[in-house]
């Protein structure tokens, strides 16, 4: 099943989308936004899969189908009672500490890094990134996440899967510049990092088919930067605390509403560094900017790739077997915030 919500008020109108991506029907006799469908998921969702099925056999009975635009969607939760994110591909973390001239502690490899983000104002999928400055160092993150039911505090890992009810692609921003000293006073990220930004749709990990397993999504990642490919890495490779583990690790010592979004962190994959990890040199690529320049530090001892301009475009998203957009496609432009509006 694939759910999005349309911009309206604060938490938008669920609407529930066809497999496809090409149309879709309002469910306001089942819940009017997202989060209150995800309040009572055991009553709401065989009533919106009944839609699903009827929208894809485009059945007759069926009123009030229109077009989906991605483009008339806000993030499919606008805001969320929770959001946190991992760091689940600690091969990330190792050439952030590498370029460092840093050892990774034996504790990252075994317990994973989470923080809590702000989650009251996350920007649409195709809306633009406004920020203040360029000298903050704008950085993408291509992520996935996962939302939650209702999580018991103290959730084994071996529980927590079945408490996992949607995914979607997240673009993470984040400004490099403010993370080092935000972090060096011991508090962890606030102003580095942002409003993050969610893909047009979310899905059903039934949707994934064979490629969610282990509560992994074996898929490819897309990110595009400013129209060139910049990243294919596999999300399913190189996961070191899958999705399980992290609603399990977020749980240690709350429970979890719901309609708790948690996130993966920055998708990476492992690749030969010293001969180029680019798409053009034969790799993956990269789902953030960050990482190319530790690379570029690794190898030369200094960065070379620049962070975001107004003007830069990033585009993220995630196909099928078949080559079919799962998720809609996270498509924005950072542009420069003017300052508050009276």
């Amino acid at each position: 099943m694939k759910l999005a919500s349309l911009k309206q008020g604060r938490d938008g109108r669920l609407i529930v989308v066809s497999r496809d991506l090409k149309s879709a029907v309002e469910v306001p006799h089942i819940a009017g936004t997202l989060q209150q469908a995800l309040d009572l998921w055991a009553e709401t969702e065989p009533k919106l899969q009944d839609v699903y099925q009827q929208l894809n056999q485009q059945s007759s009975d069926l009123a009030g189908v229109f077009e989906f635009r991605p483009q008339d969607c806000a993030s499919p939760l606008p805001r969320a009672y929770q959001w946190a994110d991992g760091s689940a591909y600690v091969n990330h973390v190792e050439l952030v500490r590498k370029a460092r001239n840093s050892e990774v502690p034996d504790s990252f490899w075994t317990d994973p890094l989470m923080y809590q983000g702000g989650s009251d104002s996350f920007i649409g999928p195709c809306d633009d990134i406004a920020l203040g400055s360029e000298e903050w160092g704008i950085d993408f993150e291509a992520e996935i996440a996962v939302v939650t039911d209702d999580v018991p505090m103290g959730v084994p890992e071996d529980q927590a899967a079945k408490h996992i009810q949607l995914l979607m692609l997240v673009n993470d921003v984040s400004l490099r510049g403010l993370i080092p000293a935000e972090l060096a006073k011991g508090f962890g990220f606030f102003q580095s990092k942002p409003s993050s930004s969610f893909s047009p749709v979310a899905v059903t990990p039934d949707e994934l088919g064979p490629a969610w397993e282990n509560s992994k999504v074996h898929l490819p990642l897309n990110v595009d930067y400013n129209r060139q490919p910049f990243g294919r890495a596999n999300a399913g490779q190189d996961m070191t605390f899958n999705f399980a583990r992290l609603v399990s690790h977020a749980a240690h010592t709350r429970p979890l509403s719901a309609g708790t979004i948690i996130g993966s962190g920055t998708v990476s994959n492992k690749q030969n560094t010293e001969h180029g990890s680019a798409i053009s040199d034969g790799g993956v690529g990269y789902s953030c900017i960050a990482e190319v320049r530790m690379i570029e530090t690794i190898n030369t001892g200094a960065a070379k790739t620049s962070f975001m301009h107004f003007g830069d475009q990033v585009h993220i998203e995630m196909l099928d077997s078949d080559g079919q957009s799962i998720f809609g496609a996270i498509d924005q432009t950072v542009v420069e915030y003017k300052g508050h509006q009276s």
